[in-house]
């Protein structure tokens, strides 16, 4: 089995985004602001977002199945409220969970959270219980930076974060560290603000000991570690220096990269400096780059040709990275699957 642990709701019918700009306009203008239960999207109208996109490419390119989780550039934490986040974020919860329901051989949902600057994440805690409990949810995906690029959030390492810690131990779940829209004119969202956010949550949980306090805590770092893989030597250097344990005991029993690197050398690195046990294939398609690459005539998020074609991964190496390493680090998943007898 191949399993992409990193899919993005970003075909979501057009009814879902008209929702939102009138959730947004509401909080300047509260007569324009809508109802949840105004938003219909037929079951015909997702299959149709899903058939036609996602199911599709997964098809053509030889994936069977995804961890599917809310369009992350559309979380926007930012915006509003709490209130504001909570509601959107129940909503986009539940179209991810009736996707998995009308194709559960090929989706599984994980769920953002109802993040919101300078707001306890304790209140994030109902959404996901509700997510795991009620839709089998196999993971999370949290925002280390819900002020979208200003960074006022204290470091993932601080206890202001251990409610969600708590409950993700609790369940057992991995989170995917995942910012969403950049409004810094300084960061471009995809090309700096995302793979900014992997380097730094890496840098800070290097500084911290956070898996002391959480030894069976699980993240999932994506787009191949922004710039950790690149400059691992760096990364290994500077925990000499702050007098950290070796990085493999450090921080590689509680972290993970996944293959969301979208060229040849850039997997090579990967694989050659990461180790095996630490790398989950991902895509992210249909996401921040749609593009054919013109030197090899291949989509650039076609990533499984790279992850086929790496000398450095042997028969048994590559389908850890395909299946073993997402069931071992995603245990709900797992359980789903031999539940279906796979």
């Amino acid at each position: 089995m191949i399993i992409d642990v990193h899919g993005h709701y970003t075909t979501a019918p057009a009814a879902l985004g008209a929702w939102r700009d009138l959730q947004i306009a509401g909080l300047k203008d509260p007569t324009k602001a809508p109802k949840a239960s105004e938003l219909r999207i037929s079951d015909d109208e997702l299959r149709e977002s899903i058939e036609s996109n996602q199911l599709k490419l997964m098809k053509q390119r030889g994936s069977d199945l995804t961890i599917f989780s809310p369009r992350a550039s559309f979380m926007a934490h930012h915006i509003g409220d709490f209130s504001t986040s909570a509601t959107w974020a129940a909503i986009c919860n539940e179209l991810c969970y009736r996707v998995a329901q009308l194709f559960p051989d090929h989706f599984v949902p994980a769920a953002m959270l109802p993040q919101s600057p300078g707001v306890d994440p304790a209140t994030c805690i109902p959404e996901l219980v509700k997510c795991v409990e009620q839709y089998g949810n196999v993971g999370i995906n949290l925002n280390p930076d819900p002020s979208g690029g200003h960074w006022t959030s204290p470091p993932l390492t601080d206890r202001h974060w251990y409610p969600i810690y708590e409950k993700m131990v609790e369940y057992d779940i991995p989170a995917m560290i995942h910012v969403s829209t950049s409004c810094n004119a300084c960061f471009h969202t995809t090309g700096a603000h995302y793979l900014n956010a992997d380097t730094t949550a890496f840098m800070q949980c290097l500084t911290g000991d956070l898996f002391k306090d959480f030894p069976t805590l699980k993240f999932l770092i994506p787009h191949g570690g922004g710039a950790v893989p690149y400059h691992w030597g760096r990364f290994r250097g500077l925990a000499q220096e702050l007098k950290k344990p070796l990085l493999d005991e450090h921080l590689l029993n509680n972290i993970f990269f996944d293959t969301c690197v979208y060229h040849q050398p850039g997997i090579n690195l990967l694989t050659d400096v990461i180790p095996v046990k630490n790398i989950l294939f991902a895509s992210e398609m249909i996401g921040a780059v749609r593009g054919i690459d013109p030197q090899t005539g291949h989509y650039y998020d076609d990533t499984k040709r790279y992850v086929e074609a790496t000398a450095n991964l042997t028969d048994e190496e590559r389908q850890l990275v395909y299946e073993g390493n997402a069931r071992r680090v995603f245990p709900r998943l797992d359980a789903q699957l031999k539940a279906k007898g796979l």
